[in-house]
């Protein structure tokens, strides 16, 4: 992830760990919006991690930002970009969390909300307070969705920190839980070897929660043993 003031590329552990603690070797890409450097690093790598952080530029899925509320990344979007391309073409593992999620949809043809409060607002909280490993909400998992194969629930507890969600699936997603307030929770590209993406934050629980353990577990099953973390 990058950061505006430091200027510097950082990471929060729970990523790293996740996917070392289910037997993968994680990799932090330099930000850089050169597609044949970034091509060289993708071929390298069996899967693909696209985490939490900047919100997505509303331009993207045509829409004007609303003042204030918005902290995008264009040079994180276009690079973001061309991994997500290059490894939906190359069928390899993908999976999304928090801003992966929206990301994900946006590049795929689908939309948001800017701003959760603002433009879906109900009692459900998504927006939680430290600490960050328990649980906000519950979801929903639909039972003929690859999540509830996993899973083996079709409700689970999950934490919550995000203030934009996905507003229109793209075409080619398929959504696979959702919030009580109706947002959609999680997704994926049922014709794909492995294309998931979660709102919530496996990272921040899979220490004391089995089930984030599961979703890890799930994605390096997925791969080889290279990845790339972004």
């Amino acid at each position: 992830m990058w950061d505006d003031e430091k200027k510097s590329i950082w990471m929060l552990p729970g990523y790293l760990d996740g996917i070392k603690e289910a037997g993968g070797l994680p990799i932090i890409f330099p930000m850089t919006e050169e597609k044949e450097e970034i091509i060289q690093l993708c071929e390298l790598c069996d899967g693909f991690l696209f985490t939490g952080g900047h919100d997505v530029d509303p331009e993207l899925y045509g829409e004007e930002p609303i003042p204030g509320l918005i902290a995008s990344c264009k040079e994180r979007d276009s690079m973001e970009k061309i991994v997500l391309e290059y490894a939906i073409k190359e069928n390899k593992a993908v999976l999304g969390i928090c801003r992966g999620i929206q990301f994900i949809n946006v590049m795929l043809g689908g939309t948001l909300y800017q701003d959760i409060p603002m433009q879906h607002p109900s009692k459900t909280e998504h927006h939680m307070d430290a600490p960050y490993d328990r649980t906000c909400h519950k979801i929903s998992i639909k039972k003929d969705s690859p999540l509830f194969q996993l899973l083996k629930t079709e409700e689970l507890g999950v934490n919550s920190y995000h203030h934009q969600a996905i507003k229109d699936i793209a075409p080619g997603l398929t959504a696979m839980a959702e919030s009580e307030d109706g947002l959609t929770e999680a997704v994926c590209m049922e014709e794909k070897n492995f294309v998931w993406a979660l709102q919530w934050h496996p990272e921040f629980s899979h220490k004391v929660d089995e089930n984030s353990r599961k979703i890890f577990a799930e994605f390096i099953k997925k791969c080889d043993d290279k990845f790339l973390l972004l």
